[in-house]
């Protein structure tokens, strides 16, 4: 998966960037019309009259994630085609996210510093590692691992409104779904957010303010989830180019238009395992393979509670030689404070079944990363179709009690169809046949998660 978002800070990324509801701070610097005010954050109340810090300003998050995905017809325990969700019937903590962080807050000459620290613990961290840092030190179903480490900045450099820039390890810059729990609609992600989206980076991303409503991106990286070295995929360098468009239509319409590109496949060599398992090492040439993979999100508010998101994906990668393309849709609809209705239609096509696979051991997707042996099947050349109706809760009879906290619930009702006539779900393969050719071709999954944040 990847990630979401989309620019960072992103719709995706949830409470974990968010600010406190604070009053302003008593300004020591300029008012500047390109940075937000200094806001006082929620790990700390200055005395009344007394002069501000910036360290004033830190902003503490905790999210709690546990959630079941109800699965009768299936024959493996798993629901094909999904990372985070991928155990059905099995109640599970998917994730408690601890985040500090200070929002990018003026420090004078039209300059302005901020950063992210947060860190995930549960069975999601099993799917969101970035190799090199903390992978291995856990290697059950509960897992952790660091989501974002990296120092903000704004410079008013270049154009008239500066440039915004983040170095060190983020979510990535693509899509709308995200890996906080509430950085995302519903609790089950798409075809598209599990497989062909970065999730994590390592690099330095610069958003150029071009205009009031237009942004260029421009970023480098080594790769979806690793680090440099033996922690890395190959030797040559990645990255993300794109511009976004915010705020148009008296700030109805937004689109983010961003592709992240470069050689994605290991050039290390190919390993097998006793068992017969092999690695994704491919040797040198993974140096000059090409990953191409841009996406299109647009976002319209059709008024103030309701909404709809559009979101169009694409990856060609030379060493698979596989083409992997899907167009999702998504509408949100505010009933009141309390309640939001959610729906999500998907088409995802996967040309050679080598995209769309199913990691059965805990270890298996880090070690697909690590270049070691890893355990999965998966299924023919396939059209995917995904339909998804649920609903966000929040019951204020609950959440008037908890302070600055919230509970939040999300059940959800989830059809996964072959459009294609394969048969891919509800059944599983071995080594010797893990291509799925036996299976179900349709998938119905019950959902629910519970989400406590702070």
């Amino acid at each position: 998966m990847q990630g979401s978002n989309a620019a960072q800070p992103a719709a995706g990324q949830g409470p974990v960037q968010a600010t406190a509801q604070a009053a302003p701070l008593k300004q020591t610097v300029e008012t500047d019309p390109d940075l937000p005010t200094m806001r006082v954050g929620n790990l700390f109340t200055p005395p009344n009259g007394q002069p501000r810090s910036y360290w004033d300003g830190l902003v503490g998050h905790v999210s709690i994630e546990g959630g079941i995905s109800g699965n009768p017809w299936t024959h493996t325990g798993r629901n094909f085609g999904q990372y985070y969700m991928d155990r059905a019937n099995t109640a599970t903590l998917n994730q408690i996210m601890g985040s500090l962080s200070h929002p990018i807050t003026p420090i004078g000459g039209g300059y302005g510093v901020g950063f992210v620290i947060e860190a995930m613990y549960g069975s999601d961290a099993r799917y969101d590692p970035t190799i090199g840092m903390g992978d291995g030190s856990l290697t059950g179903q509960y897992q952790w691992a660091p989501t974002q480490i990296h120092l903000d900045a704004h410079l008013p450099w270049i154009f008239k409104h500066g440039i915004d820039v983040q170095i060190g390890q983020m979510y990535g810059l693509m899509g709308t779904e995200g890996t906080p729990a509430l950085a995302r609609q519903m609790y089950s992600f798409s075809y598209a957010a599990d497989y062909i989206m970065p999730f994590e980076m390592v690099g330095i991303v610069a958003t150029m303010h071009l205009s009031k409503h237009m942004d260029w991106i421009l970023g480098i990286d080594a790769g979806s989830s690793v680090t440099f070295g033996e922690a890395g995929n190959n030797s040559r360098p990645k990255g993300y180019f794109g511009f976004a468009w915010n705020n148009l239509l008296d700030g109805r319409l937004n689109i983010h238009a961003v592709g992240h590109f470069g050689p994605g496949g290991n050039n290390g060599p190919t390993r097998i395992s006793a068992l017969g398992w092999s690695s994704a090492g491919i040797g040198p040439k993974a140096n000059h393979l090409m990953q191409y993979n841009p996406d299109v999100m647009v976002t319209y508010h059709a008024s103030k509670t309701v909404s709809v998101t559009l979101d169009a994906t694409y990856l060609h990668d030379d060493a698979t030689r596989d083409d992997a393309y899907g167009i999702s849709t998504y509408l949100a609809w505010d009933i009141n404070p309390s309640l939001t209705l959610n729906a999500r239609g998907e088409i995802f096509r996967d040309n050679n079944g080598a995209v769309i696979s199913q990691y059965t051991g805990s270890m298996a997707y880090v070690n697909a990363l690590r270049n070691q042996p890893y355990s999965y099947y998966n299924a023919p050349p396939t059209t995917y179709g995904d339909l998804t109706l649920g609903a966000t809760y929040r019951p204020e009879a609950i959440n008037r009690h908890l302070g600055k906290g919230t509970f939040t619930l999300r059940p959800e009702i989830r059809l996964d169809k072959s459009l294609n006539g394969t048969r891919p779900f509800n059944h599983a393969g071995t080594v010797d046949a893990p291509t799925i050719t036996n299976g179900d071709e349709n998938m119905l999954t019950f959902n629910c998660d519970a989400v406590l944040s702070f």
